[in-house]
């Protein structure tokens, strides 16, 4: 059996079942309880406790989950899935798979080698990378690390108009190819876990890189940062976020990149109705992840209304909560031209570095392109809410 000649899904089960053969068993673990098991025993508890935990009691992951569990796929039977195919397209970019990852800040707390690693692993299955802006590697060192692999920049939309702008800037110059403005941490969520260990690595300097090597920055600031590293972080965290924004503000953005501007944490459809009315480029329907309002609606139940509102006008992506193919089949189903998927990978990261963080996305894909064939398609692109149904109500 060649299996350069197999599906994805297929090829990935052949090589795991192989090396088994020869005594060798993966480097982390498949099952994403598992793998959060495995992470939560390895990494610093505060380091683990700041990329698992979420707003307050954490109802909201919770939710998040129950979601998915609500909705059902509907295999069908005797369709010719021989020729599967992930590749689909996004914003006039081809993607070979509807998956990217999703920005998560600060990675250098789960391994030294950071961004540049999990930058390094998207790119070698060809998957979009979302840099955030609170990345522990500055945006350049990244994106030259990978060469021509495609990624995309996630801002934190400064309180200094000057630093969001030489952000997107720097970001169009090094070859993202596309901005995600994160609407819903202009501040903080409240956060049990890291206000009980009293850990806020931003507070430490992780996560600064960006904003401590841009001009923009260091003007504002007055002094070398080496003169005063504790000043540097306070005027970092001082400028972080700006909860006086509005939709109008969205054209201070546009001015200043011709890149594509996405919008990330919209789950309300006015909402989606003003990003598209506002000129965005693209709508990630998404609550962070949990970390941001504790008992928010599931990211998954805000999606159907979301795309109905948008009508295809711009494309939806989905965030929050992903953790299976499965999952990943059930959100392209309800609209989603494609999803972020983000803890797991980082859990591998931090377990292996690079290589862990390559092999968790291996096997999502992996697992994406076997629950699409099992479920009767042969592409993403043909998933449609007529291949699930909604089994319970969220309370």
């Amino acid at each position: 059996m060649d299996p350069s000649t197999l599906p994805p899904g297929i090829a990935r089960q052949f090589q795991i079942y192989s090396q088994g053969l020869a005594g060798t068993l993966p480097t982390v673990p498949l099952d994403p309880v598992q793998l959060d098991w495995q992470a939560k025993n390895k990494l610093k508890p505060e380091a683990y406790d700041y990329v698992a935990g979420g707003a307050a009691n954490e109802v909201t992951i919770a939710t998040n989950r129950a979601a998915f569990d609500c909705w059902r796929i509907v295999p069908r039977m005797l369709r010719d899935v021989t020729r599967r195919s992930l590749k689909t397209k996004l914003l006039g970019q081809h993607l070979s798979a509807p998956v990217l990852t999703a920005r998560i800040g600060v990675l250098g707390i789960v391994h030294p080698d950071g961004e540049v690693a999990a930058a390094k692993a998207a790119a070698s299955l060809g998957l979009t990378f979302i840099l955030s802006s609170a990345s522990s590697k500055p945006m350049e060192e990244v994106a030259a690390a990978v060469g021509d692999a495609p990624r995309w920049f996630q801002l934190y939309w400064s309180k200094e108009p000057e630093i969001a702008q030489s952000f997107v800037e720097r970001a169009e110059r090094s070859g993202y190819s596309a901005i995600v403005v994160t609407l819903d941490t202009m501040m903080l969520g409240w956060r049990h876990r890291d206000l009980d260990r009293a850990y806020l690595p931003l507070l430490r300097g992780a996560g600064g890189a960006n904003y401590f090597t841009d001009p923009a920055f260091n003007r504002k600031l007055g002094q070398p940062i080496a003169a005063d590293p504790q000043a540097a972080i306070r005027y970092f965290l001082s400028i972080f976020g700006h909860v006086g924004y509005t939709w109008n503000d969205l054209s201070f953005l546009r001015r200043h990149t011709r890149l594509p501007i996405l919008v990330k944490g919209v789950l309300h459809k006015e909402d989606a109705r003003l990003a598209v009315e506002h000129g965005v480029d693209g709508i990630i329907v998404s609550n962070h992840g949990g970390r941001q309002v504790d008992g928010s609606i599931a990211a998954l139940e805000a999606l159907p209304k979301v795309v109905e509102m948008v009508n295809g006008r711009v494309p939806v992506l989905f965030d929050s909560g992903i953790r299976t193919g499965a999952d990943a089949i059930k959100a392209l189903a309800l609209g989603a031209k494609a999803v972020l998927y983000g803890r797991p990978w980082v859990y591998g990261l931090g377990l292996a570095g690079e290589a862990g963080a390559r092999e968790v996305l291996a096997n999502f894909l992996a697992d994406l392109d076997v629950t699409l064939g099992l479920a009767g398609h042969v592409s993403p692109d043909d998933l449609n809410s007529a291949d699930l149904v909604h089994e319970c109500k969220l309370r």
